[in-house]
């Protein structure tokens, strides 16, 4: 179960960045630190057996360094990340594991890299291409977007929907 939640908490949390948030600030201007996001995630990872996560989200930064707070719809914290040069954290509880980077943070936790410079890019709309990931952010002047990864396996499926500050 502990594995599971680790397993949801990054999957969800980086794939949530993905593409799935409104920027609550305006243009980042030097010296200024990163954007900031919210909005509500739904993964589904066809694994065996199937894997879902939906989650509430607030992402802060760029993919130097930054956070991702992943809250249940009732409010309760699931899972911290925040990730510098050099370091990547996930808190959750009173739990906190290290990592060297972000992507290993990511690898550890869903068992696959995450492209988190791809994530920034997608969030601010731009069409980022990693092998295995196909966005669709055909949606995003509505709130909407999915990203599919169709490779490595498992393939995984998430849908955001997100409103604008």
């Amino acid at each position: 179960m502990k594995r599971r939640l680790v397993f949801c908490a990054g999957a969800a949390g980086l794939l949530l960045a993905a593409g799935c948030a409104a920027p609550s600030g305006g243009a980042k201007g030097p010296g200024e630190p990163g954007q900031a996001w919210s909005g509500r995630l739904a993964l589904r990872v066809d694994s065996e057996p199937v894997q879902t996560f939906s989650a509430l989200f607030e992402l802060r930064g760029d993919p130097q360094a930054g956070e991702l707070i992943l809250t249940s719809p009732i409010g309760n914290t699931l899972a911290q990340l925040h990730w510098a040069p050099g370091e990547a954290l996930l808190k959750n509880g009173s739990e906190t594991r290290r990592f060297d980077s972000v992507d290993a943070l990511i690898q550890a936790a869903t068992g696959a890299v995450i492209p988190v410079g791809a994530l920034f890019g997608w969030l601010a709309g731009r069409e980022v291409n990693v092998p295995g990931w196909r966005p669709d952010l055909s949606q995003l002047g509505a709130g909407r977007l999915q990203a599919t990864r169709e490779s490595p396996r498992p393939r995984a499926d998430l849908r955001i929907a997100f409103e604008r500050a």
